[in-house]
């Protein structure tokens, strides 16, 4: 998210309450905006058209569809985010431009291949075995992909520091897919979830094509180099692990859950369990506002320190690279400190309110027992992820891997065992495998600080490596110089 400290410090250096109400709502526009916008619309679309009027298996099909496009479209693309922002960073970077497209287009290939692969069985599986009909299902499928095509192209615009239009973007689909919604039931006189359905696959859709456009319209030229662009993907395969595990961990637990007695199964497809995963949101959005602070903070105070070390390693005395690696260092720390503070105590005050408020709006029972565990364990979890990037900026592959590796093996094993507790520790999976995740990558950072000079100044090669047959290790002959002498004689 390079880019927005400049507006944010223009921002926050005002110094009064405005100032900080706007540089707050400017940091949720440019990161959590999507997310919000999309789940409003599906909120409004459904009280307007009165989704409450339609029968529980219609409610509970259109329901699954929307919670399988979306988990299932993060998992396919996530394979893929890392090794391409990768790529096109040092594209650009290097100034070369032309190489952008063939990144994106084999990387946009790759990823509905994928998703392609992932999705089709289970289409024909919900047809053929849930009697759902075609239009249905082959509606489900677009948006699916649509979906995974608009997540991908985000990359893009994120490393074009056009996050406004990230927003933007998501905005207007969203608001055509409601007008349109109404437009399809009450003039065309659909079903309401067939309306729904239909307007917000097209609303997606109309999000991925805007992203695409844009790209081609930023990115002009086609150098038809697809051959680096494999070579990145062979070279950094610690990227697309540690994505793939990260994302299935956040999800894996939900999968663990959804093969207990609790779950509940639609058209003999969809399998899912409505309390733990209404628990399993509640609790990410007491905790989102972690992903706000971490930007702003990241933005407005690291980057700047990490910006001047690196500019002193390149040609700076040895007292000042001491100096702005401690500074460095010192804000890494400040920064972790400071989320962790200002977000434990915006997790207790939401904790609070969901606790007493909830309940008036039907969310009791079963859903606010599971609750309390997965808002802790998502606290820590948001916490992992910020180290887990301070990682990334250090080009700590293997501490990536073993971080979302631990993170993901431990939730998944924690999740098995609470499957056997009261309900009150259904999130402990998530605790536990987030403590682990949070532990590695801490013990990992502290690594690189105490070894910080060898991973910078020694990680490159001083010879050209290459395949072949390996050299003499032999480097001086004491009798080839004595021949040499007599024959000079």
């Amino acid at each position: 998210m390079a880019g927005i400290g400049v507006k944010l410090n223009n921002i926050f250096q005002k110094n009064s309450i405005m100032a900080d109400l706007v540089g707050f709502t400017y940091s949720t526009a440019v990161t959590v905006a999507p997310m919000f916008v999309v789940i409003l619309n599906i909120m409004l679309m459904g009280w307007v058209l009165g989704f409450n009027k339609v029968g529980y298996l219609n409610r509970e099909l259109f329901s699954c569809t929307v919670l399988y496009t979306f988990i299932f479209s993060l998992l396919t693309v996530s394979p893929f985010n890392a090794v391409v922002s990768r790529y096109v960073s040092d594209v650009i970077y290097e100034e070369r431009y032309q190489d952008i497209l063939p990144c994106y287009y084999l990387g946009l290939l790759m990823n509905l291949t994928l998703s392609c692969l992932v999705g089709i069985p289970f289409c024909l599986w919900e047809h053929f075995v849930g009697g759902v009909k075609v239009f249905y299902v082959f509606t489900g499928f677009c948006g699916y992909i649509s979906l995974a095509m608009a997540i991908y192209s985000m990359i893009y615009l994120s490393i074009c520091k056009d996050y406004e239009k990230i927003s933007l973007f998501y905005t207007i689909g969203m608001l055509a897919a409601f007008i349109f919604s109404l437009i399809l039931r009450f003039l065309f006189h659909w079903s309401i979830t067939e309306s729904m359905l239909f307007a917000l696959v097209t609303g997606i859709f109309l999000i991925a094509v805007l992203e695409f456009s844009f790209v081609k319209r930023y990115f002009r030229n086609n150098s038809n180099q697809y051959k680096k662009v494999l070579g990145y993907f062979k070279k950094y395969w610690q990227l697309v692990a540690t994505s793939f595990l990260y994302i299935s961990g956040m999800y894996v637990h939900n999968f663990v859950f959804w093969n207990t007695d609790m779950k509940m199964v639609v058209v003999d497809s969809f399998v899912c369990n409505q309390p733990y995963d209404m628990a399993s949101c509640l609790a990410m959005f007491t905790n989102i506002s972690a992903t706000i602070i971490f930007i702003a903070h990241i933005e407005m105070h690291f980057h700047e320190k990490y910006k001047a070390y690196s500019e002193s390693v390149i040609g700076a005395k040895k007292a000042d690279i001491e100096n702005d690696k401690r500074r460095m260092f010192r804000q890494m720390g400040s920064s972790l400190m400071n989320l962790a503070r200002i977000q434990f105590i915006i997790t207790v005050v939401v904790y609070l309110m969901c606790i007493v408020l909830l309940p008036r709006f039907g969310f009791s029972g079963l859903v606010m027992s599971i609750y309390p565990c997965l808002a802790a364990g998502y606290f820590i979890l948001f916490l992992m992820y910020s180290a887990i990037l301070f990682l990334y900026y250090f080009n700590d592959m293997a501490g990536m891997v073993w971080t979302t590796l631990g993170f993901f093996l431990v939730t998944l094993a924690g999740s098995i065992f609470a499957v056997r507790l009261v309900e009150i520790w259904y999130g402990i999976g998530v605790v536990l495998g987030s403590f682990t995740g949070w532990t590695v990558a801490y013990m990992r950072l502290r690594w690189i600080e105490r070894n910080i000079d060898r991973h910078i100044f020694c990680s490159g090669d001083l010879l050209k490596r290459g395949k072949g047959k390996q050299p003499s290790g032999k480097v001086y002959d004491s009798g080839g110089a004595e021949k040499i002498a007599k024959e000079s004689n």
